[in-house]
């Protein structure tokens, strides 16, 4: 389930597949924030604002577990997107739904309402925040 409003942060470095996932999630009503880096997903959740995000998981060679890490601090639902074929995360990260590329809109929408649920349901226009960087992982 998609929230009209909601702002969506996408951690993608393939062009192709971040502007095809931000057409879907446009399509519904949401507001995209794309970034290409594990750097820039970071700094973008410190400025606030986010409240749901796909994560790549491998972006440049480098995961976006740290990332996940971040979110699930701050209690905002994400899914991974992986093309390796490789749903398996890390212990802490088992409960997290995984799309595998190419995914189709319903598949997107379907993990999106399961990781809503995992952290209690959407808040609509809710808008999260750091301060002072104390909850950013050391890995970032």
């Amino acid at each position: 389930m998609i929230e009209a409003g909601n702002t969506i942060l996408l951690l993608e470095d393939e062009a192709i597949i971040a502007f095809a996932l931000e057409d879907m999630l446009v399509a519904d009503g949401a507001k995209v924030l794309m970034v290409g880096s594990v750097t820039e997903a970071a700094a973008s959740i410190e400025q606030g604002g986010i409240d749901f995000a796909v994560l790549d998981v491998n972006v440049h060679g480098e995961k976006s577990y740290g990332v996940g890490e971040l979110l699930g601090r701050l209690g905002i639902p994400f899914v991974f997107a992986t093309g390796y074929g490789d749903a398996s995360h890390p212990d802490e990260f088992g409960h997290i739904p995984t799309v595998s590329k190419p995914y189709t809109h319903q598949q997107i929408r379907s993990a999106m309402a399961v990781a809503r649920l995992a952290v209690g349901g959407a808040l609509p226009g809710r808008k999260r925040a750091l301060r002072g960087g104390e909850n950013r992982p050391a890995d970032l």
